[in-house]
């Protein structure tokens, strides 16, 4: 079990030039680093590797960013550029040696509008399609692709464990798995360390922020159950602190983070990886 960061926290869009930051990351303690791809031109993969290992940092996955033309159930254009763009994050994966392309790669974040239900079992089964087909492409390239819910409020398509449990199961590729967020299952879980338990074998990748989107363990998340629910099914991935601010104004406004929710940015990494390291980390 690696604990890392997302570098959202700190540069938008992530270039060669935000490398800079990996020396910081590694002093703090951080073992991992999340990159998000906004643009897959923004960075070069092999300078980026060369850079990490100077670090001593591992990418331990790639965040990828949908949008209004990335969307696996929108137009046949949009579902071109969609997947064209997720085996490109793949590439880019492999090139890195990191082992996961992350988030909601199944349609545009933002995009929610309810459908009537014979239109969304249309989507699903263009989802499944596609998905299968990055799967196996991302079999093939050795990395593999973490299905993460988001929240009623980024996306009509698949908010819970169950419905991300459904896809993966549809799509039935081992390269297929499940990445869970505290914040989302905030909102949209009964029970956070039930959806860990039902998830098991499947759950390979975990976003942990508090409930307010701010630092890990400063809020009223039951972190002890969700800690003793991740030992019960041997969770071996990655715990990555996935935290914005209102310094970051393109993601501040997508993640419609509209106040300081902590004083300072490196508040939330240095605070949220100690208690990350206490709480969730076997001793």
């Amino acid at each position: 079990m690696r604990l890392g960061i997302n570098t959202f926290l700190f540069a938008s869009p992530f270039t060669n030039k935000s490398t800079k930051l990996f020396r910081q990351i590694k002093t703090w303690g951080f073992e991992t680093v999340e990159l998000p791809v906004e643009d897959p031109s923004n960075f070069d993969p092999a300078h980026v590797k060369r850079e990490l290992d100077k670090a001593g940092l591992v990418c331990g996955s790639l965040c990828a960013c949908t949008s209004a033309d990335r969307d696996l159930r929108g137009t046949l254009r949009q579902q071109k550029i969609g997947l064209d763009y997720l085996k490109t994050m793949v590439d880019m994966a492999a090139t890195l040696e990191c082992r996961s392309v992350i988030g909601p790669v199944y349609s545009a974040t933002g995009r929610a509008d309810a459908v009537p239900p014979a239109e969304y079992r249309k989507q699903w089964k263009t989802v499944v399609k596609h998905l299968k087909d990055l799967a196996s492409y991302s079999q093939e390239k050795g990395r593999q692709i973490c299905l993460e819910p988001l929240n009623r409020f980024e996306t009509d398509f698949i908010n819970t464990c169950d419905q991300a449990l459904k896809m993966v199961k549809e799509v039935n590729n081992p390269a297929l798995k499940m990445h869970l967020d505290t914040f989302h299952m905030n909102i949209e879980e009964k029970n956070q360390a039930a959806a860990i338990r039902k998830a098991g074998k499947y759950l390979a990748h975990i976003h942990a922020c508090g409930s307010d989107r701010g630092t890990p363990g400063g809020d009223h998340i039951d972190w002890p159950s969700i800690a003793q629910a991740l030992k019960d099914i041997n969770y071996q991935g990655d715990i990555v602190i996935e935290s914005f601010t209102t310094k970051i104004e393109v993601i501040a406004r997508a993640a419609a983070i509209w106040r300081k929710i902590e004083p300072t940015r490196d508040e939330i990494a240095v605070k949220g990886l100690a208690f990350l390291k206490k709480t969730l980390q076997p001793a």
